[in-house]
């Protein structure tokens, strides 16, 4: 592994001035930040009400369909900022831990195909909710799942926030239903728990290293053991809130089509007044995503319906665990599973910033609490909160927790580590795996599985050592790819 440096890098703007200068965790000889991305980010926190310096993690790197580049961390005083994080909040990623040895081919294959049956893409196009489900959804959170997908109650624990965010706080579920139109409740119905293609996937993997036997045990994880990681998305609901406020990049047309008409009845109907109808106009039908206070009537909206939208992505990945970890038990001899951490990589939350409380806005950045910082008497109160690194199909990914110095990070790290693996691959800093090791490829078509050659673990191992060498996770677990889906 090589040695880490926390490092401010400045970032100029089009008159030559410094402005809002990030912290930037990288490898400045392995692992640089790309300084054309760093701009990118200056240029988008430019004049923001920031908290803190931006923060900018391993695996740093700009979408084009992204207002923000990924692996980033941003915290405003009093602003909220929809642009700093994904267009959908709440895409997340877990892990299971199930008692069980490494399943054999035969077994792999039906578990495989149980779960393309479960979730077939592209999908069937039927409701999986009804319309009063989708409401408690957005009410309940998690517990959503708990009550109407057999999810374990216990396991809430693992799950960030609990699961649920109190709406009350920002105005309440009946302010939400009376000025939401019915229609996004309706739309909301399909497509509930679904993993899907891209780079959402469905992985088993085996536990090859336990690099903290103590936390492990309290993980529920052991080596040797059999894991399902999985990456999946926050749902319909997500991705309408998220498009419904400000004019995204990340506009799909069938999405575009749909709040022609969801849009206008959303803002314009339920204005009280001829300069809130003016207002409202201006904010949300132009382009770009203007900040709003947070202490307004606009900002309580907006955090109203961004957490109502993570309460239905925790219900939909969480409903998606319970599948998953009824299919696990059916493939693989009636072994059960048990949920180690979900943790979501796009957010926005009211949390500490140094000695006050800013708005922190996340993408594709997954939060690490210390253990002081966790609810009294759970795992992670013990542990601190679990965070995945996942690597590829093709590497190791790791289980950690939160470190130390997780502050200094906005108490932020990494949802993954694919860009760095590539990039190392393509520079011939990283080659292939010298035990020629392959892993399972299974795709939603029928078409027969492929095997994938591993490459060795140079990249995800370079993004951890900078994570860890700066205080910001524990490494507790590694685990190696068998099978995937995606």
């Amino acid at each position: 592994m090589t040695t880490a440096a926390r490092r401010p890098l400045d970032v100029r703007v089009l008159d030559g001035t410094v402005t809002n200068p990030p912290t930037v965790f990288d490898d400045s000889t392995l692992l640089p930040a790309d300084r054309a991305t760093m701009s990118a980010l200056g240029h988008r926190v430019e004049g923001a009400d920031l908290a803190a310096p931006p923060v900018v993690l391993p695996d740093f790197h700009h979408k084009s369909k992204m207002e923000l580049p990924s692996s980033v961390a941003v915290a405003t005083a009093g602003t909220i900022r929809p642009d700093l994080t994904s267009s959908s909040v709440n895409c997340g990623m877990a892990l299971i831990a199930v008692d069980s040895e490494v399943p054999d081919a035969k077994a792999v294959d039906v578990f495989m195909r149980a779960v393309r049956e479960r979730y077939p893409y592209p999908t069937r196009g039927a409701a999986e909710l009804s319309r009063k489900e989708v409401v408690k959804a957005v009410r309940d959170g998690s517990e959503f799942s708990v009550d109407r997908r057999g999810a374990p109650a216990d396991d809430l624990e693992r799950i960030e926030e609990g699961g649920r965010i109190e709406l009350e706080r920002y105005g309440g579920l009946d302010r939400l239903h009376a000025e939401l139109p019915g229609i996004a409740f309706q739309l909301a119905r399909y497509r509930f728990g679904t993993v899907g293609p891209s780079n959402h996937f469905v992985e088993l993997q085996r536990v090859e290293e336990i690099l903290d036997p103590d936390r492990a045990a309290k993980l529920g994880v052991s080596e040797g053991q059999l894991t399902i990681q999985y990456h999946g998305g926050g749902g319909v609901f997500t991705g309408e809130i998220g498009r419904l406020f400000f004019r995204r990049k990340d506009y799909p047309a069938q999405v575009k089509a749909v709040n022609a008409a969801l849009k206008p009845w959303f803002h314009l109907r339920s204005a009280r007044s001829f300069a809130q109808l003016k207002a409202r106009l201006s904010l949300y039908f132009t382009a770009g995503c203007t900040p709003l206070p947070l202490e307004g009537d606009e900002g309580q909206r907006l955090m109203l319906a961004t957490a109502a939208a993570m309460n239905y992505g925790f219900a939909f990945r969480t409903a998606t665990y319970a599948a998953l970890r009824r299919i696990a038990a059916d493939s693989f001899g009636g072994a059960v599973g048990r949920l180690v951490v979900d943790s979501p990589h796009n957010s926005i939350y009211e949390e500490p910033v140094g000695a006050r409380t800013g708005v922190v806005h996340r993408h594709n950045a997954c939060r690490a609490f210390p253990a002081s910082m966790m609810t009294p008497g759970t795992t992670f109160a013990e542990t601190g909160q679990a965070v995945l690194l996942p690597g590829t199909h093709r590497t190791s990914s790791y289980l950690a927790v939160a470190g130390d110095r997780a502050a200094t990070s906005l108490y932020s790290a990494c949802h993954g580590a694919g860009t760095v693996v590539a990039d190392l691959v393509a520079r011939g800093v990283s080659g292939d795996d010298p035990l020629k090791r392959t892993t399972r490829r299974y795709r939603y078509d029928d078409a027969a599985p492929t095997d994938a050659h591993h490459f060795d673990d140079r990249g995800v191992n370079a993004a951890l050592d900078v994570l860890v060498r700066n205080g910001l996770v524990k490494p507790v677990a590694r685990m190696r790819p068998i099978a995937v889906l995606h």
